[in-house]
């Protein structure tokens, strides 16, 4: 009798263990995220702004360092001599969800490394000031989730599969999580392991990054034209205003090709390709010193002798001649990311 309810009590066991380990299994239950091992941090805000040293800014930059942020007004609101004071005063910009890796933390600021933004500057990406508020602490692995990537200039959140249900705006080139798909709808994971819904019509679904397929030069010529008139803001790299490689470096990661970050960076990698050689796609760099000093310019060619780029603090991102003055003579030479 003894060995008989010994036997009984292991067999519920078992049953109890392997029910509790079904239970417990992500994938059984068509969840695609599960704890991670190690914490990592991304950013909780649509647009965080890096800033070159923490407590810099003005009174006119609260909308950017507050949260939830509001770029939309932050650029609307500012005269132009109040964008020329941001030169040399903020870096590069990131997106909502985008990895970090935390440098160095001051009162309420963080220093941090953009990781997908390449840099001589820092090994683990493009470095600059954020407030801390920007910042959260992610403890999910969502590595076998698909991911939703912004195709439009901007798109909305929402609390629920509903347009009357508006959670925040966010910008071209935010990459989510999805966790679950509903008719027009996708259910993605936030910073904040929050459930939030995305309208199909605005997304770009892939299995990862590395799985979006080579675009064509159509292709990244057409994302370059959704941009005509955005207007420009130095270390700009969102959809609420672009500066000149990061207008480029954004067309290419739309693409699932990432390029560095700055023009005078951008100029050392791709392929040299002569001018006589270019193609729609090509990068083509502008020097000081009539095209022999440093770089201080890029724009994208997009054939017939023309080229987009954001060209400076008085226009927006235009079609112009590549032939057109200052660029002609400046011109030092073109590099080729589409293989």
């Amino acid at each position: 009798m003894k060995k008989y309810v010994t036997g009984i009590l292991l067999t519920l066991i078992l049953v109890f263990l392997h029910t509790q380990t079904t239970f417990a299994s992500p994938a059984d239950n068509g969840i695609c995220y599960k704890p991670a091992q190690t914490k990592k941090y991304v950013v909780n805000v649509a647009v965080t702004t890096l800033w070159k040293e923490p407590n810099m800014t003005r009174a006119i930059d609260q909308p950017v360092i507050s949260a939830p942020v509001d770029l939309a007004n932050w650029t609307k609101n500012m005269t132009k001599q109040q964008k020329l004071w941001l030169l040399g005063k903020i870096e590069s910009q990131a997106l909502y969800g985008q990895e970090v890796t935390i440098l160095k933390n001051s009162g309420n600021w963080y220093k941090i490394a953009v990781n997908d933004q390449e840099t001589s500057k820092n090994k683990s990406g493009y470095p600059g000031w954020v407030p801390k508020s920007h910042i959260s602490e992610y403890d999910l692995n969502n590595q076998d989730c698909s991911i939703a990537l912004v195709s439009v200039n901007k798109a909305n959140l929402y609390n629920e599969a509903s347009t009357k249900s508006k959670f925040m705006e966010i910008s071209f080139n935010t990459i989510l999580p999805i966790v679950k798909e509903e008719k027009d709808w996708l259910q993605v994971l936030t910073p904040k392991k929050e459930i939030k819904y995305f309208q199909k019509q605005n997304i770009k679904q892939f299995h990862n990054y590395e799985s979006i397929p080579k675009p064509s030069q159509k292709d990244l010529v057409d994302t370059g034209k959704k941009f005509l008139d955005i207007p420009y803001l130095w270390a700009g790299n969102s959809a609420y205003g672009f500066d000149c490689s990061g207008f480029t470096y954004s067309i290419y990661k739309q693409h699932g090709i990432l390029i560095p970050r700055d023009s005078s960076e951008q100029a050392k990698q791709g392929i040299a390709v002569e001018k006589k050689n270019l193609q729609p796609g090509d990068l083509m760099f502008f020097a000081h010193n009539k095209g022999k000093g440093a770089v201080h310019h890029v724009s994208m060619y997009i054939g017939n002798g023309k080229m987009i780029h954001s060209p400076n603090f008085s226009r927006s991102v235009e079609i112009i001649s590549i032939n057109v003055e200052p660029y002609k003579s400046e011109f030092s030479g073109a590099r080729r990311y589409l293989k």
